[in-house]
């Protein structure tokens, strides 16, 4: 089975992450996509954030419960750093060809986050394109560092299952944002 994880907070889940994991599931070739809800992004301040359930009830409405699922696991897992979560995922799902997907806001941060190098050995990952995280997240530090790992956009569906490995897959971006989306809501209330 080959499977894109597709962490974060979905705070709210939205339109852009439908879009993410339809892309990310055709052009990498797998059977389904994971919407990972985080119980908890030790990056993000936790005021403002909506409980764990009231997140992933959102992700799951935007799955079709077959090809994109959302789910809680790492909660279960109790699991707070993707590279843990990864570690047990790995051993659970032996026979599972996992990849990564993320923004290009991500990729940028991918420094930032606990033992980012072990993650990279661990699993491949694909980078989707955000608006204005572009250009600034490929000459960023990551970017840099994971140049001899990179692999060319027709490559992608290669990923699954590799590592080390990365793509940058050039595609139609959805400007919508849960930072956007939160600044709507709190705008609208009198």
């Amino acid at each position: 089975m080959r499977i894109g994880l597709l962490g974060g907070s979905f705070n709210p889940a939205h339109a852009g992450h439908l879009h993410v994991a339809a892309l990310a599931r055709k052009r990498l070739r797998l059977d389904q996509v994971w919407l990972l809800v985080s119980p908890g992004n030790p990056l993000k301040p936790r005021a403002g954030m909506a409980s764990m359930e009231a997140r992933l009830t959102g992700a799951r409405a935007l799955g079709d419960g077959r090809r994109v699922l959302a789910t809680g696991i790492e909660a279960a897992l109790h699991t707070s750093f993707t590279v843990d979560t990864m570690r047990a995922l790995l051993r659970r799902f032996p026979r599972a060809a996992f990849v990564w997907i993320m923004g290009a806001d991500i990729l940028e941060q991918l420094p930032d986050w606990r033992c980012w190098a072990d993650l990279v050995r661990l699993m491949s990952f694909a980078v989707l394109p955000r608006p204005t995280y572009n250009h600034r997240a490929l000459a960023g530090q990551a970017a840099r560092r994971l140049r001899p790992i990179r692999r060319k956009a027709r490559e992608a569906a290669l990923l699954p299952g590799l590592a080390p490995g990365w793509v940058f897959l050039p595609a139609p971006q959805h400007a919508m944002s849960a930072t956007a989306l939160r600044a709507a809501l709190e705008g609208s209330i009198p």
